[in-house]
Protein backbone atom coordinates (compact mmCIF):
# COMPACT_ATOMS: atom_id res chain seq x y z
CA UNK A 1 0.00 0.00 0.00
CA UNK A 2 1.73 3.40 -0.99
CA UNK A 3 1.85 6.49 1.62
CA UNK A 4 -0.89 8.03 -0.64
CA UNK A 5 -3.62 5.27 -0.57
CA UNK A 6 -2.79 5.24 3.92
CA UNK A 7 -3.10 8.95 3.32
CA UNK A 8 -6.36 8.31 1.90
CA UNK A 9 -7.75 5.54 3.55
CA UNK A 10 -11.55 5.58 4.14
CA UNK A 11 -13.31 4.05 6.87
CA UNK A 12 -15.68 1.82 4.30
CA UNK A 13 -17.72 0.72 7.15
CA UNK A 14 -21.68 0.61 5.94
CA UNK A 15 -23.61 1.35 8.91
CA UNK A 16 -27.44 -0.11 8.45
CA UNK A 17 -30.28 1.80 9.83
CA UNK A 18 -32.64 -0.64 12.11
CA UNK A 19 -35.26 1.34 13.55
CA UNK A 20 -32.99 4.29 14.57
CA UNK A 21 -29.64 5.29 13.36
CA UNK A 22 -26.16 3.52 14.20
CA UNK A 23 -23.11 5.17 15.04
CA UNK A 24 -19.49 4.25 15.61
CA UNK A 25 -18.41 2.89 19.16
CA UNK A 26 -14.60 4.33 19.75
CA UNK A 27 -12.95 5.82 22.90
CA UNK A 28 -14.40 9.05 23.52
CA UNK A 29 -12.39 11.90 24.81
CA UNK A 30 -13.94 15.13 26.64
CA UNK A 31 -14.32 17.31 24.20
CA UNK A 32 -17.07 14.64 22.12
CA UNK A 33 -14.08 13.17 19.95
CA UNK A 34 -12.92 10.04 19.18
CA UNK A 35 -9.98 8.52 19.32
CA UNK A 36 -9.60 6.72 15.68
CA UNK A 37 -6.34 4.73 13.96
CA UNK A 38 -4.60 5.40 10.75
CA UNK A 39 -2.30 3.64 8.84
CA UNK A 40 1.00 5.62 8.73
CA UNK A 41 3.77 3.39 6.76
CA UNK A 42 2.28 -0.41 8.49
CA UNK A 43 1.51 1.04 11.68
CA UNK A 44 -1.78 1.91 13.22
CA UNK A 45 -1.61 5.50 14.47
CA UNK A 46 -3.86 6.50 17.24
CA UNK A 47 -5.41 10.05 16.66
CA UNK A 48 -7.99 11.76 18.07
CA UNK A 49 -10.56 12.85 15.47
CA UNK A 50 -14.57 13.12 14.64
CA UNK A 51 -16.27 9.82 13.89
CA UNK A 52 -16.52 8.74 10.20
CA UNK A 53 -13.39 10.73 9.23
CA UNK A 54 -12.78 9.49 6.04
CA UNK A 55 -8.67 8.66 7.14
CA UNK A 56 -8.81 6.72 9.85
CA UNK A 57 -10.41 3.46 11.42
CA UNK A 58 -12.47 3.10 14.58
CA UNK A 59 -10.51 0.75 16.15
CA UNK A 60 -7.01 -1.03 16.12
CA UNK A 61 -7.78 -4.01 15.34
CA UNK A 62 -9.69 -2.63 11.74
CA UNK A 63 -6.55 -0.44 11.29
CA UNK A 64 -4.49 -3.59 11.64
CA UNK A 65 -6.82 -5.29 9.17
CA UNK A 66 -4.97 -3.27 6.01
CA UNK A 67 -2.10 -1.69 7.33
CA UNK A 68 0.96 -2.92 6.19
CA UNK A 69 1.53 -5.94 4.09
CA UNK A 70 0.39 -8.54 5.65
CA UNK A 71 -2.60 -6.96 7.67
CA UNK A 72 -3.71 -9.16 10.64
CA UNK A 73 -2.74 -12.41 8.59
CA UNK A 74 -1.15 -14.90 11.07
CA UNK A 75 1.27 -16.86 9.77
CA UNK A 76 2.14 -14.25 7.24
CA UNK A 77 1.94 -15.48 3.69
CA UNK A 78 5.03 -16.86 1.78
CA UNK A 79 4.59 -15.76 -1.44
CA UNK A 80 2.84 -12.63 -3.30
CA UNK A 81 0.06 -10.60 -1.29
CA UNK A 82 -1.94 -7.98 -1.85
CA UNK A 83 -4.46 -6.18 0.42
CA UNK A 84 -7.17 -3.40 -0.05
CA UNK A 85 -7.00 -0.42 1.66
CA UNK A 86 -11.12 -0.17 2.64
CA UNK A 87 -13.39 -2.66 4.41
CA UNK A 88 -17.26 -3.63 3.74
CA UNK A 89 -19.41 -4.79 6.01
CA UNK A 90 -21.51 -8.40 5.61
CA UNK A 91 -23.23 -10.80 8.44
CA UNK A 92 -22.61 -14.34 8.37
CA UNK A 93 -25.82 -15.28 7.05
CA UNK A 94 -24.87 -13.70 3.76
CA UNK A 95 -22.28 -16.21 2.89
CA UNK A 96 -22.40 -18.28 -0.68
CA UNK A 97 -20.48 -21.48 -0.81
CA UNK A 98 -20.20 -23.17 -4.18
CA UNK A 99 -17.90 -26.58 -4.46
CA UNK A 100 -18.93 -27.61 -7.91
CA UNK A 101 -15.33 -27.89 -8.51
CA UNK A 102 -14.34 -29.95 -5.67
CA UNK A 103 -14.24 -33.10 -5.78
CA UNK A 104 -17.01 -35.82 -4.43
CA UNK A 105 -14.81 -37.68 -2.24
CA UNK A 106 -13.65 -34.26 -0.55
CA UNK A 107 -16.97 -32.65 0.25
CA UNK A 108 -17.65 -34.14 3.69
CA UNK A 109 -14.07 -32.88 4.78
CA UNK A 110 -14.93 -29.41 3.03
CA UNK A 111 -18.49 -28.83 4.77
CA UNK A 112 -16.47 -29.94 8.06
CA UNK A 113 -13.46 -27.34 7.33
CA UNK A 114 -16.93 -24.68 6.21
CA UNK A 115 -18.48 -25.37 9.52
CA UNK A 116 -15.48 -24.30 11.71
CA UNK A 117 -15.26 -21.09 9.72
CA UNK A 118 -18.28 -20.45 10.24
CA UNK A 119 -17.90 -20.86 14.11
CA UNK A 120 -15.42 -18.73 13.70
CA UNK A 121 -16.74 -15.43 12.01
CA UNK A 122 -20.00 -16.02 14.72
CA UNK A 123 -16.72 -15.76 17.48
CA UNK A 124 -15.46 -13.39 16.13
CA UNK A 125 -18.44 -11.18 17.12
CA UNK A 126 -18.68 -12.77 20.25
CA UNK A 127 -21.45 -14.85 18.97
CA UNK A 128 -23.89 -11.84 18.52
CA UNK A 129 -23.84 -10.57 15.10
CA UNK A 130 -26.74 -8.26 15.30
CA UNK A 131 -25.86 -5.58 12.48
CA UNK A 132 -27.06 -6.85 9.51
CA UNK A 133 -25.76 -5.83 5.89
CA UNK A 134 -26.77 -6.48 2.18
CA UNK A 135 -23.36 -7.43 1.15
CA UNK A 136 -23.40 -10.67 -0.29
CA UNK A 137 -20.12 -12.82 -0.12
CA UNK A 138 -19.64 -15.82 -2.72
CA UNK A 139 -16.93 -18.14 -1.51
CA UNK A 140 -15.76 -20.48 -4.55
CA UNK A 141 -13.78 -23.60 -3.63
CA UNK A 142 -11.22 -25.30 -6.29
CA UNK A 143 -9.81 -28.56 -4.95
CA UNK A 144 -7.65 -30.65 -7.60
CA UNK A 145 -7.03 -34.02 -5.65
CA UNK A 146 -9.51 -36.20 -3.81
CA UNK A 147 -6.86 -37.51 -1.75
CA UNK A 148 -7.58 -36.78 1.74
CA UNK A 149 -4.07 -39.08 3.13
CA UNK A 150 -1.77 -36.45 5.31
CA UNK A 151 1.48 -36.56 5.37
CA UNK A 152 4.98 -34.59 4.90
CA UNK A 153 4.18 -34.87 1.38
CA UNK A 154 1.13 -33.15 1.23
CA UNK A 155 0.73 -30.11 -0.36
CA UNK A 156 -0.60 -27.59 1.76
CA UNK A 157 -0.39 -24.80 -0.78
CA UNK A 158 -3.68 -22.15 -1.73
CA UNK A 159 -4.49 -19.06 -2.96
CA UNK A 160 -7.54 -16.71 -2.54
CA UNK A 161 -8.46 -14.35 -4.50
CA UNK A 162 -11.47 -11.19 -2.77
CA UNK A 163 -12.92 -9.11 -4.88
CA UNK A 164 -15.52 -6.48 -5.08
CA UNK A 165 -18.21 -5.06 -7.37
CA UNK A 166 -20.70 -2.86 -5.41
CA UNK A 167 -22.39 -5.14 -2.71
CA UNK A 168 -20.93 -8.51 -3.80
CA UNK A 169 -17.66 -9.65 -2.47
CA UNK A 170 -16.72 -13.11 -4.76
CA UNK A 171 -14.08 -14.71 -3.09
CA UNK A 172 -11.98 -17.89 -4.81
CA UNK A 173 -9.81 -20.26 -3.04
CA UNK A 174 -7.54 -22.70 -5.07
CA UNK A 175 -5.80 -25.50 -3.37
CA UNK A 176 -4.35 -28.55 -4.94
CA UNK A 177 -5.78 -30.60 -1.58
CA UNK A 178 -8.61 -29.93 1.11
CA UNK A 179 -5.51 -29.22 3.49
CA UNK A 180 -4.44 -26.49 1.10
CA UNK A 181 -7.95 -25.28 0.99
CA UNK A 182 -8.36 -25.53 4.71
CA UNK A 183 -5.75 -23.19 5.17
CA UNK A 184 -7.58 -20.69 2.37
CA UNK A 185 -10.63 -19.92 4.50
CA UNK A 186 -8.27 -19.94 7.65
CA UNK A 187 -6.44 -16.53 6.25
CA UNK A 188 -10.14 -15.54 4.74
CA UNK A 189 -11.46 -15.74 8.89
CA UNK A 190 -8.02 -13.56 9.16
CA UNK A 191 -9.45 -10.67 7.04
CA UNK A 192 -12.03 -10.52 8.75
CA UNK A 193 -12.47 -8.30 12.35
CA UNK A 194 -15.91 -7.49 14.34
CA UNK A 195 -16.74 -3.70 14.94
CA UNK A 196 -19.38 -2.07 17.46
CA UNK A 197 -22.52 0.37 16.77
CA UNK A 198 -24.82 1.83 19.62
CA UNK A 199 -28.19 2.75 19.17
CA UNK A 200 -30.50 4.91 20.51
CA UNK A 201 -33.13 1.85 20.60
CA UNK A 202 -30.31 -0.38 21.88
CA UNK A 203 -29.50 -0.88 25.30
CA UNK A 204 -26.29 -2.83 24.57
CA UNK A 205 -24.05 -2.32 21.90
CA UNK A 206 -24.58 -4.28 18.26
CA UNK A 207 -21.93 -6.00 16.76
CA UNK A 208 -21.34 -6.92 13.24
CA UNK A 209 -18.23 -8.04 10.92
CA UNK A 210 -16.48 -6.33 8.40
CA UNK A 211 -14.25 -7.71 5.93
CA UNK A 212 -11.64 -6.33 3.29
CA UNK A 213 -12.57 -5.02 0.33
CA UNK A 214 -9.92 -7.34 -1.92
CA UNK A 215 -7.01 -9.28 -1.48
CA UNK A 216 -4.40 -11.55 -3.29
CA UNK A 217 -2.49 -13.72 -1.71
CA UNK A 218 -0.30 -16.68 -2.53
CA UNK A 219 0.92 -19.43 -0.27
CA UNK A 220 2.79 -22.54 1.05
CA UNK A 221 4.75 -23.81 4.25
CA UNK A 222 8.51 -23.72 4.00
CA UNK A 223 8.74 -26.98 6.56
CA UNK A 224 5.96 -30.21 6.53
CA UNK A 225 6.61 -30.83 10.09
CA UNK A 226 4.97 -27.82 12.06
CA UNK A 227 4.42 -29.11 15.84
CA UNK A 228 3.28 -28.81 19.17
CA UNK A 229 3.78 -31.26 21.62
CA UNK A 230 1.76 -31.62 24.59
CA UNK A 231 2.45 -33.68 28.16
CA UNK A 232 -0.75 -35.19 29.22
CA UNK A 233 1.01 -37.69 31.84
CA UNK A 234 2.62 -35.54 34.13
CA UNK A 235 -0.72 -34.17 34.95
CA UNK A 236 -3.98 -35.39 33.25
CA UNK A 237 -5.01 -32.80 30.18
CA UNK A 238 -9.17 -33.34 30.06
CA UNK A 239 -10.24 -33.80 25.72
CA UNK A 240 -11.94 -30.43 26.13
CA UNK A 241 -8.95 -28.68 26.69
CA UNK A 242 -6.93 -31.11 24.03
CA UNK A 243 -9.68 -29.90 21.53
CA UNK A 244 -9.11 -26.03 22.36
CA UNK A 245 -5.47 -26.66 21.85
CA UNK A 246 -6.00 -28.03 18.44
CA UNK A 247 -8.52 -25.42 17.69
CA UNK A 248 -5.83 -22.61 18.78
CA UNK A 249 -3.43 -24.62 16.44
CA UNK A 250 -5.25 -24.68 13.55
CA UNK A 251 -5.55 -21.04 13.94
CA UNK A 252 -2.09 -20.69 13.43
CA UNK A 253 -1.38 -23.61 10.85
CA UNK A 254 0.26 -25.90 12.67
CA UNK A 255 -0.13 -29.25 11.56
CA UNK A 256 1.34 -31.95 14.08
CA UNK A 257 -0.27 -32.76 17.71
CA UNK A 258 2.28 -34.59 19.06
CA UNK A 259 0.98 -36.21 21.90
CA UNK A 260 3.13 -37.57 24.96
CA UNK A 261 0.19 -39.44 26.12
CA UNK A 262 2.48 -41.67 28.90
CA UNK A 263 4.95 -41.25 31.03
CA UNK A 264 6.73 -42.42 34.12
CA UNK A 265 3.92 -41.02 36.45
CA UNK A 266 0.83 -42.13 34.52
CA UNK A 267 -0.39 -44.49 32.13
CA UNK A 268 -3.73 -43.09 31.22
CA UNK A 269 -4.12 -44.28 27.57
CA UNK A 270 -6.65 -47.79 27.41
CA UNK A 271 -5.17 -50.63 25.82
CA UNK A 272 -8.07 -53.22 25.14
CA UNK A 273 -5.30 -55.96 24.76
CA UNK A 274 -3.99 -54.99 28.42
CA UNK A 275 -5.94 -53.31 30.20
CA UNK A 276 -3.51 -53.72 33.74
CA UNK A 277 -1.94 -50.90 31.80
CA UNK A 278 -4.77 -48.34 32.30
CA UNK A 279 -6.06 -49.85 35.47
CA UNK A 280 -3.01 -50.02 37.71
CA UNK A 281 -1.19 -46.43 35.28
CA UNK A 282 -4.20 -43.91 35.26
CA UNK A 283 -4.30 -41.19 37.95
CA UNK A 284 -7.76 -42.32 38.65
CA UNK A 285 -11.13 -44.08 36.58
CA UNK A 286 -11.94 -40.66 35.41
CA UNK A 287 -8.89 -39.48 33.95
CA UNK A 288 -8.08 -41.92 30.97
CA UNK A 289 -8.00 -41.37 27.32
CA UNK A 290 -10.73 -44.22 25.88
CA UNK A 291 -9.67 -45.60 22.39
CA UNK A 292 -13.12 -43.27 21.31
CA UNK A 293 -11.31 -40.28 23.33
CA UNK A 294 -8.10 -41.10 20.94
CA UNK A 295 -10.31 -41.73 17.73
CA UNK A 296 -12.33 -38.37 18.11
CA UNK A 297 -9.14 -36.39 18.67
CA UNK A 298 -7.34 -38.15 15.38
CA UNK A 299 -10.51 -37.19 13.72
CA UNK A 300 -10.83 -33.55 15.22
CA UNK A 301 -7.48 -32.71 14.43
CA UNK A 302 -7.38 -33.75 11.05
CA UNK A 303 -10.76 -31.83 10.09
CA UNK A 304 -8.32 -29.17 11.15
CA UNK A 305 -5.52 -30.32 9.07
CA UNK A 306 -3.63 -31.63 11.90
CA UNK A 307 -1.64 -34.89 12.23
CA UNK A 308 -1.55 -36.73 15.90
CA UNK A 309 1.66 -38.05 16.31
CA UNK A 310 1.21 -40.64 19.62
CA UNK A 311 4.27 -40.91 21.82
CA UNK A 312 4.82 -43.93 23.78
CA UNK A 313 8.06 -43.06 25.59
CA UNK A 314 10.64 -46.13 26.35
CA UNK A 315 12.69 -47.66 27.67
CA UNK A 316 12.88 -45.26 30.03
CA UNK A 317 9.96 -42.93 31.22
CA UNK A 318 8.04 -45.89 32.24
CA UNK A 319 6.49 -47.03 35.64
CA UNK A 320 3.23 -46.07 36.58
CA UNK A 321 1.05 -49.15 34.55
CA UNK A 322 3.70 -51.27 34.47
CA UNK A 323 4.07 -52.52 38.36
CA UNK A 324 1.57 -55.48 38.11
CA UNK A 325 4.03 -58.07 36.18
CA UNK A 326 5.05 -59.89 39.27
CA UNK A 327 1.48 -60.33 41.01
CA UNK A 328 0.55 -61.98 37.14
CA UNK A 329 3.53 -64.18 37.19
CA UNK A 330 5.18 -62.19 34.30
CA UNK A 331 7.95 -60.68 36.31
CA UNK A 332 9.19 -57.40 36.93
CA UNK A 333 7.99 -55.75 33.36
CA UNK A 334 9.66 -52.30 34.53
CA UNK A 335 12.65 -52.01 37.33
CA UNK A 336 13.62 -49.09 39.71
CA UNK A 337 9.97 -48.60 40.30
CA UNK A 338 9.17 -45.64 42.90
CA UNK A 339 13.21 -46.18 44.08
CA UNK A 340 14.13 -43.83 46.90
CA UNK A 341 16.14 -42.21 47.19
CA UNK A 342 15.25 -41.13 43.45
CA UNK A 343 18.02 -39.53 42.43
CA UNK A 344 20.09 -42.97 42.58
CA UNK A 345 18.02 -44.35 39.98
CA UNK A 346 16.69 -41.56 37.52
CA UNK A 347 16.35 -38.55 36.53
CA UNK A 348 12.85 -37.32 38.14
CA UNK A 349 10.55 -39.19 40.52
CA UNK A 350 8.65 -41.91 40.34
CA UNK A 351 11.48 -43.86 38.84
CA UNK A 352 11.05 -46.71 36.37
CA UNK A 353 12.56 -48.27 33.19
CA UNK A 354 11.18 -50.87 30.83
CA UNK A 355 13.21 -54.08 31.47
CA UNK A 356 14.99 -55.44 28.51
CA UNK A 357 15.96 -58.38 30.56
CA UNK A 358 12.14 -59.79 30.51
CA UNK A 359 10.72 -61.76 27.69
CA UNK A 360 7.17 -61.29 29.24
CA UNK A 361 7.78 -57.62 28.32
CA UNK A 362 8.18 -58.07 24.57
CA UNK A 363 4.76 -60.08 24.52
CA UNK A 364 3.08 -57.00 26.42
CA UNK A 365 4.37 -54.47 23.74
CA UNK A 366 3.30 -56.47 21.09
CA UNK A 367 -0.54 -56.39 21.84
CA UNK A 368 -0.09 -52.78 23.69
CA UNK A 369 1.24 -52.22 19.75
CA UNK A 370 -1.27 -53.64 18.06
CA UNK A 371 -4.16 -51.14 19.90
CA UNK A 372 -2.18 -48.53 18.55
CA UNK A 373 -1.38 -49.11 15.56
CA UNK A 374 -4.99 -49.60 14.75
CA UNK A 375 -5.92 -46.14 15.47
CA UNK A 376 -3.88 -45.05 12.63
CA UNK A 377 -3.72 -45.73 8.91
CA UNK A 378 -1.32 -47.95 7.55
CA UNK A 379 2.31 -46.75 7.59
CA UNK A 380 1.03 -43.46 9.88
CA UNK A 381 4.34 -41.71 11.79
CA UNK A 382 4.75 -43.22 15.61
CA UNK A 383 7.19 -41.93 18.57
CA UNK A 384 8.65 -44.27 20.81
CA UNK A 385 10.55 -42.15 23.22
CA UNK A 386 13.85 -43.14 23.73
CA UNK A 387 15.22 -40.33 25.81
CA UNK A 388 17.24 -40.41 29.05
CA UNK A 389 17.89 -43.98 30.10
CA UNK A 390 19.39 -43.98 33.65
CA UNK A 391 22.04 -46.97 33.29
CA UNK A 392 22.67 -46.57 36.95
CA UNK A 393 18.90 -48.22 37.33
CA UNK A 394 19.53 -51.39 34.93
CA UNK A 395 22.95 -51.62 36.63
CA UNK A 396 21.36 -52.33 39.83
CA UNK A 397 19.11 -54.34 38.45
CA UNK A 398 19.82 -58.66 38.95
CA UNK A 399 18.55 -59.47 36.16
CA UNK A 400 19.81 -57.09 33.57
CA UNK A 401 23.58 -57.69 35.38
CA UNK A 402 23.26 -61.18 35.14
CA UNK A 403 21.90 -61.36 31.65
CA UNK A 404 24.69 -58.84 30.43
CA UNK A 405 27.31 -61.04 32.29
CA UNK A 406 25.83 -64.42 30.92
CA UNK A 407 27.09 -62.61 27.30
CA UNK A 408 29.98 -61.82 28.78
CA UNK A 409 29.72 -57.89 28.58
CA UNK A 410 30.40 -55.46 31.33
CA UNK A 411 28.84 -52.98 33.06
CA UNK A 412 30.10 -50.07 31.21
CA UNK A 413 28.17 -47.62 29.60
CA UNK A 414 28.95 -48.73 26.47
CA UNK A 415 27.21 -52.25 27.40
CA UNK A 416 24.33 -50.41 28.30
CA UNK A 417 23.82 -48.40 25.46
CA UNK A 418 24.57 -51.79 23.18
CA UNK A 419 21.44 -53.19 25.42
CA UNK A 420 19.65 -50.33 24.72
CA UNK A 421 20.16 -50.58 21.00
CA UNK A 422 18.85 -54.44 21.19
CA UNK A 423 15.78 -53.53 22.66
CA UNK A 424 15.20 -50.52 20.48
CA UNK A 425 15.38 -53.40 17.06
CA UNK A 426 13.28 -55.66 19.16
CA UNK A 427 10.58 -52.73 20.06
CA UNK A 428 10.87 -51.88 16.36
CA UNK A 429 10.61 -55.22 14.46
CA UNK A 430 7.44 -55.74 16.85
CA UNK A 431 5.81 -52.42 15.78
CA UNK A 432 6.70 -53.18 12.28
CA UNK A 433 4.43 -56.29 12.61
CA UNK A 434 1.78 -54.64 14.50
CA UNK A 435 1.19 -51.66 12.08
CA UNK A 436 1.46 -54.39 8.98
CA UNK A 437 3.58 -51.13 6.80
CA UNK A 438 6.33 -50.19 8.28
CA UNK A 439 6.25 -46.45 9.41
CA UNK A 440 8.39 -43.67 9.92
CA UNK A 441 9.73 -44.04 13.62
CA UNK A 442 10.55 -40.89 15.78
CA UNK A 443 13.34 -40.84 18.53
CA UNK A 444 14.31 -38.20 21.13
CA UNK A 445 18.05 -37.38 20.51
CA UNK A 446 20.11 -39.35 23.19
CA UNK A 447 23.00 -41.38 24.24
CA UNK A 448 21.62 -43.51 21.26
CA UNK A 449 21.93 -41.06 18.81
CA UNK A 450 25.43 -40.02 19.40
CA UNK A 451 27.05 -38.92 16.13
CA UNK A 452 29.69 -40.83 16.89
CA UNK A 453 28.02 -44.36 17.36
CA UNK A 454 24.63 -43.57 15.94
CA UNK A 455 25.24 -45.35 12.59
CA UNK A 456 26.18 -48.33 14.76
CA UNK A 457 21.95 -48.67 16.17
CA UNK A 458 19.70 -46.94 14.04
CA UNK A 459 18.59 -46.94 10.51
CA UNK A 460 18.65 -43.54 8.80
CA UNK A 461 16.07 -44.78 6.32
CA UNK A 462 13.95 -45.97 9.48
CA UNK A 463 14.63 -43.26 12.31
CA UNK A 464 13.88 -39.38 12.64
CA UNK A 465 15.81 -37.48 15.25
CA UNK A 466 13.90 -35.02 16.96
CA UNK A 467 16.82 -32.79 18.46
CA UNK A 468 16.16 -31.00 22.02
CA UNK A 469 19.16 -29.50 22.46
CA UNK A 470 20.17 -25.58 22.72
CA UNK A 471 20.43 -23.45 19.91
CA UNK A 472 24.39 -23.36 19.98
CA UNK A 473 24.82 -27.48 19.92
CA UNK A 474 26.51 -29.15 16.92
CA UNK A 475 24.19 -32.61 17.21
CA UNK A 476 21.39 -31.34 14.56
CA UNK A 477 24.24 -30.33 12.06
CA UNK A 478 26.61 -33.57 13.03
CA UNK A 479 23.30 -35.90 12.32
CA UNK A 480 22.25 -34.20 9.18
CA UNK A 481 25.85 -34.11 7.74
CA UNK A 482 25.40 -38.14 8.27
CA UNK A 483 21.98 -38.27 6.45
CA UNK A 484 19.28 -38.16 9.10
CA UNK A 485 16.18 -36.48 8.66
CA UNK A 486 15.64 -34.06 11.58
CA UNK A 487 12.96 -32.10 13.79
CA UNK A 488 13.88 -29.54 15.42
CA UNK A 489 13.02 -28.71 19.48
CA UNK A 490 15.77 -26.10 20.52
CA UNK A 491 15.28 -26.30 24.34
CA UNK A 492 16.50 -22.76 24.82
CA UNK A 493 13.75 -21.16 22.42
CA UNK A 494 10.75 -23.76 22.57
CA UNK A 495 10.53 -25.34 25.69
CA UNK A 496 8.06 -23.77 27.06
CA UNK A 497 8.03 -25.53 30.30
CA UNK A 498 11.37 -23.48 31.21
CA UNK A 499 11.32 -20.45 33.68
CA UNK A 500 9.14 -21.75 36.02
CA UNK A 501 11.42 -25.32 37.69
CA UNK A 502 14.85 -25.41 38.71
CA UNK A 503 17.61 -23.18 37.23
CA UNK A 504 16.12 -22.79 33.50
CA UNK A 505 15.56 -19.31 31.83
CA UNK A 506 12.03 -18.47 30.33
CA UNK A 507 12.15 -17.60 26.64
CA UNK A 508 9.27 -14.88 25.59
CA UNK A 509 7.70 -15.35 22.09
CA UNK A 510 10.73 -13.11 20.57
CA UNK A 511 13.18 -15.89 21.14
CA UNK A 512 10.83 -18.38 20.22
CA UNK A 513 10.12 -16.43 16.69
CA UNK A 514 13.65 -15.69 16.27
CA UNK A 515 14.78 -19.60 16.42
CA UNK A 516 15.58 -19.51 13.34
CA UNK A 517 16.15 -23.39 11.24
CA UNK A 518 18.59 -24.83 8.63
CA UNK A 519 17.09 -24.84 5.50
CA UNK A 520 18.06 -28.49 4.70
CA UNK A 521 15.48 -31.12 2.78
CA UNK A 522 16.49 -33.61 5.90
CA UNK A 523 15.19 -31.06 7.97
CA UNK A 524 11.67 -31.92 8.36
CA UNK A 525 10.90 -28.60 10.67
CA UNK A 526 9.91 -28.17 13.96
CA UNK A 527 7.78 -28.77 17.46
CA UNK A 528 7.65 -26.48 20.49
CA UNK A 529 7.38 -28.63 23.81
CA UNK A 530 4.93 -28.31 26.23
CA UNK A 531 6.15 -30.35 29.43
CA UNK A 532 3.45 -30.42 32.30
CA UNK A 533 5.10 -30.98 35.46
CA UNK A 534 4.10 -27.69 36.65
CA UNK A 535 0.90 -27.26 33.98
CA UNK A 536 -2.82 -28.33 34.13
CA UNK A 537 -5.70 -27.26 32.00
CA UNK A 538 -6.12 -24.47 34.29
CA UNK A 539 -2.57 -22.36 33.35
CA UNK A 540 -2.11 -24.75 30.09
CA UNK A 541 -3.27 -21.64 26.90
CA UNK A 542 -1.49 -18.83 29.01
CA UNK A 543 1.97 -20.97 28.65
CA UNK A 544 1.24 -22.12 25.52
CA UNK A 545 -0.01 -19.11 23.49
CA UNK A 546 0.91 -17.27 21.75
CA UNK A 547 4.49 -18.18 22.44
CA UNK A 548 3.32 -21.42 20.43
CA UNK A 549 1.89 -18.96 17.74
CA UNK A 550 5.42 -17.31 17.07
CA UNK A 551 7.23 -20.60 16.57
CA UNK A 552 4.12 -21.80 14.09
CA UNK A 553 5.10 -18.27 12.22
CA UNK A 554 8.71 -19.23 12.17
CA UNK A 555 7.86 -23.28 10.73
CA UNK A 556 5.10 -21.41 7.69
CA UNK A 557 6.87 -18.69 6.63
CA UNK A 558 10.61 -18.85 7.85
CA UNK A 559 10.55 -14.98 7.82
CA UNK A 560 14.01 -12.74 6.92
CA UNK A 561 12.66 -10.22 9.34
CA UNK A 562 13.00 -10.25 13.22
CA UNK A 563 10.42 -10.51 15.59
CA UNK A 564 10.15 -6.57 16.18
CA UNK A 565 8.30 -6.39 12.95
CA UNK A 566 5.70 -9.16 13.77
CA UNK A 567 4.69 -7.71 17.07
CA UNK A 568 1.49 -5.99 16.17
CA UNK A 569 0.13 -8.70 13.96
CA UNK A 570 0.99 -11.42 16.99
CA UNK A 571 -0.94 -8.64 19.74
CA UNK A 572 -3.95 -9.23 17.15
CA UNK A 573 -3.69 -12.65 16.59
CA UNK A 574 -3.61 -13.05 20.60
CA UNK A 575 -7.22 -11.12 20.33
CA UNK A 576 -8.36 -13.89 17.97
CA UNK A 577 -7.81 -16.47 20.03
CA UNK A 578 -9.13 -14.92 22.85
CA UNK A 579 -12.66 -14.70 21.03
CA UNK A 580 -12.36 -18.26 19.94
CA UNK A 581 -11.98 -19.58 23.25
CA UNK A 582 -8.00 -19.70 24.53
CA UNK A 583 -6.62 -17.70 26.99
CA UNK A 584 -3.13 -16.71 25.96
CA UNK A 585 -0.53 -15.07 28.56
CA UNK A 586 -0.51 -11.10 27.97
CA UNK A 587 2.45 -9.73 25.72
CA UNK A 588 2.00 -6.00 26.68
CA UNK A 589 0.32 -3.59 28.31
CA UNK A 590 -3.00 -2.70 26.44
CA UNK A 591 -1.69 0.92 25.78
CA UNK A 592 1.37 -0.44 23.64
CA UNK A 593 -1.54 -2.72 21.42
CA UNK A 594 -3.46 0.66 20.73
CA UNK A 595 -0.41 2.60 20.04
CA UNK A 596 1.89 0.31 17.50
CA UNK A 597 5.29 0.36 17.68
CA UNK A 598 5.58 2.59 20.52
CA UNK A 599 6.75 -0.34 23.02
CA UNK A 600 8.85 -2.06 20.26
Amino acid sequence: MGDSHKLLLVLGILFFIIGNGCSLISEKNGDGRHWLWKCIEGRCIRKLGSAGASVTQSSPESCRLVCGRHGALWPRPTGATTLADRVLTFHPSSLRYDLEYVPSASRDFMEGAIEIFNNNLVKECEGNCTLLSDTILSIHMTVNSDDLSLNWSTDESYSLDLSTKGKNITIQINAETVFGARHGLETLSQLVTSYKATSSVYSVPRIGLIIVSGAKIRDKPIYSHRGLMLDTARNFIPLPAILRTIDAMASTKLNVFHWHITDTQSFPLESPRVPQLVRFGAYSPEQIYHVKDVQHVIREAKQRGIRVLLELDAPAHAGAGWQWGPAAGLGDLAVCWQHQPWRQRCIQPPCGQLNPANPQLYRILADLYRDIAELFPPGEFFHMGGDEVFFPCWNATKQITDLLESRGMGREQADFIRLWAEYQATALRIYDEAAGTPPPIILWSSHLTNPSIIENYLQKDRYIIQTWVPKDDPLPTQLLERGYKIIFSTKDAWYLDHGFWGSTQYHSWRVAYDNILPRFKSVLGGEVCMWTEYVDENNMDSRIWPRAAAVAERLWSDPSSSSKFAQARLARHRERLLRRGVNPEELQPFWCYQNEGECA
